[in-house]
């Protein structure tokens, strides 16, 4: 990747109203890294991602993300709109919005790539269905296909196979491994410790704070 990947925290402090939710948190993901972040639910795991992504405002500190303008940020299923009039196609096409805008429609050679995109997450069928008709492994596969799109050097993840099928986690699991060989920097926030341990050779642990960040074994042991 030409754009450098590399996310420092420097005492990354976040509030909502009077309640902590990420407290003087600090450290670097390393540009091409693989980063599994866990914790028990309110660790502040999601709060993390969103403060990188740069939608949640900081009460304190700061987040160093030289390819901010080339980040890609998958929130939880469940804040996605799945009542939007849009079809399989259309989702993963905006994936490459920036080349079209917004009062176009995608080119032709756009549209080949999210089929081919849609082809590698096991979605070559049914791309003019509508988003609402499309299970959750299904929609998870097109929100996928649409980050490839997006040919991010940053990728975010929050709980990306929470819900999701037994036959759509590999396939999945499979870009993310692509995604780190090809030196994008990839950060999951994740509850299976098993997938952390088979999957993700760097960890974070949350606990508002900073409790362990390093390889994943060491990190889980601490």
């Amino acid at each position: 990747m030409e754009a450098d990947g590399r996310v420092s925290l420097y005492s990354v402090t976040v509030r909502y109203g009077r309640r902590v939710a990420l407290e003087a948190v600090s450290g670097e993901f390393a540009a091409g890294s693989l980063t599994a972040v866990v914790g028990a639910n309110g660790a502040g795991k999601s709060t993390l991602l969103a403060a990188i992504a740069g939608v949640a405002r900081l009460a304190g500190g700061v987040v160093d993300c030289a390819a901010r303008r080339r980040l890609a940020y998958l929130p939880q299923l469940t804040a996605i709109d799945r009542d939007y009039p849009l079809t399989v196609a259309e989702l993963i096409a905006l994936g490459g919005w920036r080349e079209f805008g917004a009062f176009c429609s995608p080119g032709a050679a756009l549209r080949g790539r999210a089929a081919e995109a849609a082809e590698g997450v096991g979605l070559a069928q049914g791309l003019g269905r509508p988003i609402a008709e499309l299970s959750v492994g299904e929609l998870q596969r097109a929100l996928f296909a649409r980050l490839v799109l997006q040919d991010a050097a940053v990728i975010l993840l929050d709980e990306p196979f929470a819900a999701i099928d037994a036959q759509t986690v590999p396939v999945l699991l499979d870009r993310v491994a692509r995604w780190h060989r090809e030196g994008r920097t990839v950060i999951a926030v994740m509850h299976d410790l098993g997938l952390v341990r088979a999957r993700f050779p760097e960890t974070l642990v949350l606990a508002r704070r900073c409790l362990a960040w390093g390889p994943t074994e060491t990190a889980l042991s601490a």
